[in-house]
């Protein structure tokens, strides 16, 4: 039996035999990928060596979970910029990386000309079995200042969550809190002039209600925890999902200022994120009455 999910395709790629759950090379997709404004060679590799040919198989796999599992709702992509850098800065939900997966998906799916939010992948997926080839060839490469700085110097679209390893590691009670942001996110906006698009992602908390998180268990696999939900592993349950995204915000400055200036800076953005999941919380009551929410 295959079990099919984005972070399955996305670590180990397709799984072999006739079928692959019903999603793979999705037309549409393949079309949007075509549309994406990014300088492929001839072989469908740009200078990064993100191939067209493995971002249509992990976007056919986002694309079903996007528009048929969870149902995805998207409010706010008009503030997005269509072109040049950005920075989507949005808060964690779920035990595993779920939220991000969605808010690629919908850069792709939403957006018009599509876009490649790229995001800035965690050190250990370098070292499990195929993942650092998959992270790769899909955008998502190595958390460091000088990966970022070049993709967002060449006009592309970083995707950031600044509660870092933290924010996935919330529990279901807390599935509406924010913890603290880390400050890197906006100096780098402020060096790159990059506008920031601050986001919330709602629905996580429900799709993985995480109740307990073994870091003993995580060390042994070599991953920052392992989740457990009333149900055992972390398998993503049917729950409807939502991201809204805010309009641009830009902070002026050289990336160099004293911390003081920084942390002002980020509980901005902070704040805003926070009013969004607020107000998206009302917005998902009137959509969602009577169902689960996040």
């Amino acid at each position: 039996m295959v079990t099919c999910n984005a972070a399955h395709v996305a670590l180990t790629g397709p799984p072999s035999g006739a079928l692959w759950c019903g999603m793979a090379r999705d037309d549409s997709v393949r079309e949007l990928v075509d549309r994406l404004e990014i300088p492929f060679n001839a072989l469908g590799v740009d200078p990064y060596g993100i191939s067209k040919r493995h971002l249509v198989v992990f976007h056919s796999a986002l694309a079903f979970l996007y528009r048929h599992y969870f149902n995805v709702r998207a409010y706010g992509v008009q503030h997005v910029p269509p072109r040049g850098r950005a920075m989507v800065v949005g808060n964690h939900s779920g035990g595993v990386a779920l939220d991000g997966a969605m808010v690629i998906a919908s850069m792709l799916l939403e957006m018009d000309p599509p876009r490649l939010a790229q995001g800035m992948a965690e050190k250990f997926l370098n070292v499990l079995p195929l993942s650092s080839l998959w992270t790769m060839r899909t955008g998502h490469f190595t958390g460091t200042p000088e990966n970022a700085i070049r993709l967002l110097e060449d006009e592309r679209m970083l995707m950031v969550f600044p509660e870092g390893a933290r924010g996935t590691a919330k529990l279901y009670k807390e599935r509406y809190s924010l913890v603290d942001f880390g400050t890197g996110f906006m100096r780098l906006a402020m060096r790159t002039r990059t506008p920031i698009i601050p986001f919330a992602f709602l629905g996580g908390g429900s799709a993985i209600p995480t109740v307990y998180n073994s870091y003993t268990l995580g060390r042994l696999l070599g991953v920052p925890y392992v989740p457990f939900t009333p149900y055992g592993p972390p398998l993503p349950l049917p729950a409807p999902l939502e991201v809204h995204y805010g309009e641009p915000m830009v902070f002026e400055g050289t990336g160099n200022e004293e911390d003081t200036v920084i942390y002002v800076h980020v509980e901005k953005v902070k704040e805003r994120i926070a009013t969004l999941i607020a107000d998206g919380r009302r917005t998902r009551d009137a959509h969602h009455k009577g169902g689960v929410l996040s």
